[in-house]
């Protein structure tokens, strides 16, 4: 298992997302309301 972690994977000029996934997420995080209430947290999404 320790193999796998040292080897050197630099593939993040390969991550290159599309514009609609990049505004899939900013409209998901805009729409997304969380409240803490005591120790309940509750996670909405305004549609």
């Amino acid at each position: 298992m320790a193999n796998f972690y040292s080897k050197e994977f630099s593939n993040t000029t390969e991550l290159k997302p599309n514009r609609e996934t990049i505004d899939f997420l900013l409209n998901y995080s805009r729409a997304l309301s969380v409240i803490n209430y005591k120790d309940i947290q509750f996670e909405n999404i305004l549609n």
